[in-house]
């Protein structure tokens, strides 16, 4: 799954966990969330919609991919650079790129507020709202979510989604458009990145190689471009060779 790096050198195995993170997430400190057939590892539906192919996936992986989504299913293969099998149908894709922190002024900020399930309501409906990527009930579930209120209403958040080994990924970077321009967004990745850092780990995003305005945003703040990668989605064949159920990772 790996795509074209730019800066960090490769694992021994000529393979880096960026290069495929939500594998290295699934199979690391996100293995409570995983569902598995096969190699194929995913996230709940109600918590993720990403997929994890491993690095070379062979044609028994697709059929374990095409298998746990179901037969016909529109299926996010986030960062995967490869080709489809034949069958297979390319329904979506974007151009991306990763960025990792190289020298973010990290600092917590005292408007920030922790938020829960509690909050989950506002948080979709702010998503609904900005369209920041993808956010579901209990994506809150993955890591620290930060959030600034004003009149009790939330107005902007931001937080953790996928976890490498050594690694955090900043998400779900959003703003109210009546609140924007007031350096709100910054401010909360700094502040997610300070607890990111805090606990010994590093801070990573992803955004579309088309947002001039998020990339000068992230350059600005001390992130450095580490490799292009692409957003795509695929639909699995209708007939699938059997049935197995998707299980738990243990």
């Amino acid at each position: 799954m790996a795509g074209a790096g730019v800066g960090d050198g490769p694992a021994a195995d000529g393979q880096h966990v960026l290069d495929n993170p939500a594998f290295a997430s699934l199979t690391g400190p996100h293995a409570r969330f995983a569902e598995r057939r096969g190699r194929v590892l995913r996230y709940p539906l109600d918590v993720s919609p990403w997929l994890a192919l491993p690095d070379e996936p062979d044609a028994r992986d697709w059929a374990d991919l095409a298998a746990l989504a179901g037969s016909g299913a529109e299926i996010p293969l986030a960062g995967y650079c490869g080709d489809v099998p034949d069958g297979w149908e390319i329904t979506f894709r974007i151009e991306g790129v990763q960025f990792v922190d190289d020298g973010l002024a990290a600092a917590p900020d005292a408007e920030a507020v922790r938020l829960g399930p509690a909050d989950v309501p506002e948080m979709l409906d702010l998503v609904d709202r900005t369209r920041p990527g993808p956010f579901l009930p209990r994506t809150v579930d993955l890591g620290t979510y930060l959030g600034i209120r004003r009149g009790g209403a939330l107005i902007a958040m931001a937080g953790e989604r996928l976890r490498p080994p050594g690694w955090t990924e900043i998400s779900a970077v959003c703003t109210d458009p009546a609140f924007r321009g007031e350096g709100l967004a910054t401010r909360l990745i700094l502040a997610v990145a300070h607890g990111i850092r805090e606990r010994g780990e590093t801070p990573f995003l992803h955004t579309s190689a088309q947002n001039a305005g998020a990339i000068r945003l992230y350059e600005s703040l001390g992130f450095r471009l580490r490799r292009r990668t692409a957003f795509l989605a695929a639909r699995a064949p209708e007939r699938l060779a059997d049935e197995r159920a998707a299980v738990p990772v243990a």
